[in-house]
């Protein structure tokens, strides 16, 4: 098809049709009888020209240019038509290159659906745009992009403008949709004005976004709001320049305001819940010739209706706090931006400071209020920090990590609170569970409460995810070492009743040798699942894990592991897996990594598992779990044959000694005992351990002594001399306490060494010895009674007759 195109010199028209860039030139026009790729049509020219392809707009675009001078002549105000008619199809940009004085003001006035700003290089969604240059002299200012359908009712300028349209090669429109109108000077760059009927939040930025705002340059954006509406101002993105002279600010007009205009800096929070239209200013400075900057702002604007609770405050007592933040923000922050379109929720800590993220610190009293529909979008974030110094003055304390009544009060669901702890290295944190204990969070052990804590044990070498958990299991206690963060984590609404239920505490101790220790006491009636720290990534390098299980004295616990062997292959040391009784002369068992685990074993003490990490090689990590079930224990009927067999040998035994001692009472000689005087009794040192000693309390004389065995010389019979036997009495000289001596506790060893059995008893010392001498006679022998066993740590008043008439000790 062939197209002409007739223009009128007066006009004052040009068209140019030239290849898009980057496509070849396959598509040429012909003219008459010339081919040509490029053709410009000028005011007066009547050209007939055709494509010599089906589909044109693939390869070419066209500009029309229209030239309206307003500064020395009349200038044609009123609608802007798109002329000349009859264009071909293709991708079109219409230019109204308008001169004007700067002492005039030139005002563009768009027609419904009204223009919307956009990010230079967006697209429209109709791929309708129209861009507005302000031309001061010869310094050319970008006013902005804009689509159709928005707020932006009119845009006025100083000085000249070049508006241009750029409409795509199938775009129906026949209509420029603007007029232009002469105004007065308005002493300022430009001045844009935005019309917000409804709830509604539009983004508009500077001239030249994101390039800088001209220097010491003045604009305003004027916003027509109804006065029963609601309008906010927030600043997304914002730089200063470097100002030699003057300030870079904004300043407000608002209504009902007594000290209009109202300035800000551009760091400020800015004015909200606005009632009514208002204006916006933006001042530029003289910027610093070597190092100028850039002053450049996008910003948003938020109308919505009154809220029916607004004027209702909630107060937040944060005065008794000591170093808390609580951050209230809308769901998903920080790592969620909120699109423009969603509906907004600000908070406010007084009329006009309002925002969508409002951060309260500790030691002030706040009085706060809502401007949302919905308070469910909204969440509270807190943080506490606890350090230590002085372990002297840090040990006696215990801290509760509860969250404050004043947060779980407050008509928006907790997120989570974070307490962070920090402490120097020889300096230890321990987290207890009193009542409630807590449950690791496992696969097989998933879990189901309306809060979880994550532990996260940082040092200066590494940093341990100890895990996820959740009140109501089988850990009482973990020790952990240097800093931690303790962040506390809610799933619904059922964190508010259990809120007040909560025991976790915390406290310092001295430095412990492993990076992390669990204690756990199981329950009875499930099975308790525990996993390594850093589940499923593996643990550090030569990162050391203990769990300490008690076990019931009346039961025994299962203790099994979820594989066979640890999975990895160390590139440096040695990975183990140490398991042992807390219980003398138990064995401790050693897996190294190339081997098998342990089978199921039950284990009838409290004991320890140890894990000790090597420097795996790549992409081998060590994660192991573990399992532990307790039952009752079970008394084997053989046992019970046993005992009862073994009492009855002990008795019959008891019956024959009887007769033994009743038929050697009627033949027995009496005894004769030689009592030294002149040996020391008394224990040396040890007065204060009775209340009378065996010296003061004469227990070591005999009451009866038999006349008839008074002489020596009797002893004498015919088949020799019998020397009597001496049994040497020596006194405790070691310390004695209250309770009995506590077993060492048990650590871990690379070089296992066996508990021994029994120790050795300390070296006897010879000095203070009380010597007792007997002499038995019975049918020309003598026989050597004395009591090996006596106890010395016994009551010492009962005299050895007494002990021989009692016990039947001494024959």
């Amino acid at each position: 098809a062939s197209f002409t195109i007739s223009l009128r010199k007066v006009d004052n028209i040009t068209v140019v049709i030239k290849l898009r860039p980057g496509v070849l030139p396959i598509c040429p026009i012909r003219v008459k009888h010339a081919i040509v790729f490029e053709l410009k049509i000028k005011p007066g020219d009547n050209i007939t020209f055709t494509f010599t392809c089906s589909t044109p707009e693939k390869y070419f675009v066209m500009e029309i240019q229209k030239n309206i001078d307003c500064a020395s002549g009349p200038c044609p105000y009123g609608d802007v038509h798109l002329y000349p008619p009859g264009l071909p199809h293709l991708n079109r940009t219409f230019i109204w290159d308008v001169k004007a004085s700067t002492k005039a003001g030139l005002e563009l006035e768009f027609s419904t659906p009204w223009l919307r700003q956009i990010d230079p290089g967006e697209t429209c969604p109709d791929f309708v745009s129209y861009n507005i240059n302000s031309c001061i002299d010869k310094a050319t200012v970008n006013i902005g992009t804009f689509c159709r359908n928005g707020s932006v009712s009119r845009v006025k300028l100083l000085g000249g403008v070049i508006m241009s349209l750029h409409l795509p090669w199938d775009s129906p429109l026949t209509t420029s949709g603007f007029n232009i109108a002469n105004r007065a000077s308005i002493k300022r760059l430009c001045i844009i004005e935005s019309i917000l009927k409804g709830e509604s939040a539009i983004t508009l930025m500077s001239p030249n976004y994101p390039l800088g705002f001209p220097e010491d340059e003045l604009m305003t954006w004027q916003f027509v709001i109804p006065s029963n509406m609601r309008a906010s101002v927030f600043f997304h993105n914002y730089s200063l320049s470097n100002c030699e002279r003057k300030e870079e600010r904004v300043e407000y007009y608002l209504p009902g305001s007594f000290s209009n205009p109202e300035v800000f800096k551009l760091s400020d929070s800015q004015p909200a819940n606005i009632a009514g239209s208002f204006n916006l200013s933006l001042q530029g400075c003289d910027q610093d010739a070597q190092n100028p900057g850039i002053l450049r702002l996008l910003f948003q604007v938020i109308v919505q209706h009154p809220q029916v609770d607004e004027n209702v405050t909630h107060l937040v007592d944060l005065s008794k706090e000591w170093n808390v933040t609580v951050t209230i923000h809308f769901e998903g922050w920080p790592s969620r931006v909120p699109l423009m379109s969603e509906p907004i929720c600000l908070i406010c800590k007084d009329p006009r400071t309002c925002d969508r993220v409002l951060t309260l610190v500790s030691g002030a009293i706040y009085k706060i209020s809502f401007l949302c529909k919905d308070l469910s979008r909204l969440r509270i974030t807190a943080e506490k920090g606890i350090s230590c110094v002085d372990l002297r003055w840090c040990q006696r304390k215990m801290y509760s990590l509860l969250v404050p009544k004043v947060i779980t009060q407050l008509p928006i669901r907790l997120h989570k609170f974070i307490w962070k702890v920090s402490a120097p290295d020889l300096i230890n944190v321990e987290i207890t569970s009193p009542s409630l204990k807590l449950q690791q969070h496992v696969p097989e052990q998933r879990c189901n409460t309306s809060y979880s804590y994550s532990i996260v044990s940082a040092t200066p070498e590494t940093e341990l995810n100890v895990g996820v958990f959740c009140p109501g299991g089988s850990i009482e206690k973990i020790q952990m070492r240097n800093n931690i963060t303790i962040s506390l984590k809610t799933f619904g609404k059922g964190f508010l009743n259990d809120s007040n239920h909560q025991d976790l505490k915390m406290s310092f101790v001295p430095h412990i040798k492993d990076e992390c220790s669990f204690t756990v006491s199981p329950d009875p009636k499930a099975k308790v699942y525990l996993q390594t720290p850093n589940w499923p990534y593996g643990l550090p390098p030569y990162v050391s894990i203990s769990w300490y299980v008690v076990v019931p004295s009346k039961q025994v616990a299962r203790l099994g592991f979820s594989k066979d062997r640890m999975g990895i292959t160390c590139e440096t040391g040695r990975a183990y897996v140490n398991i042992k009784e807390e219980t003398l002369g138990a064995e401790e068992i050693v897996r190294r990594e190339d081997e098998l685990l342990p089978k199921p074993r039950n284990m009838y003490h409290d004991f320890w598992v140890n894990v000790s990490n090597c420097k795996p090689v790549d992409k081998t990590q060590l994660t192991l779990q573990f399992w532990v079930a307790l039952a009752d224990k079970q008394i084997d009927l053989g046992v019970i044959l046993a005992v009862v067999a073994g009492a009855g040998v002990l008795v019959a035994i008891g019956l024959a000694v009887c007769c033994v001692k009743k038929k050697k009472k009627k033949s027995q000689n009496p005894m004769v005992g030689v009592y030294n005087a002149n040996v020391n009794t008394q224990v040396p040192g040890k007065k204060g351990l009775f209340a009378k000693g065996r010296k003061n309390n004469e227990s070591h004389i005999y009451a009866v002594i038999d006349d008839a065995m008074v002489y020596g010389h009797l002893l004498k019979e015919s088949n020799g001399t019998v020397t009597p036997e001496v049994d040497v009495y020596r006194p405790f000289d070691g310390p004695v306490g209250s309770l009995p001596p506590s077993p060492p506790p048990f650590s871990f060893r690379k070089d296992i060494k066996h508990s021994p059995n029994s120790e050795e008893p300390p070296p006897l010392t010879d000095t203070d010895h009380d010597t007792y001498t007997f002499a038995h006679q019975k049918s020309g022998q003598t026989e050597d009674n004395g009591d090996k066993n006596e106890k010395i740590n016994g009551d010492t008043s009962t005299s050895l007759l007494e002990n021989q008439e009692q016990d039947g000790l001494v024959e």
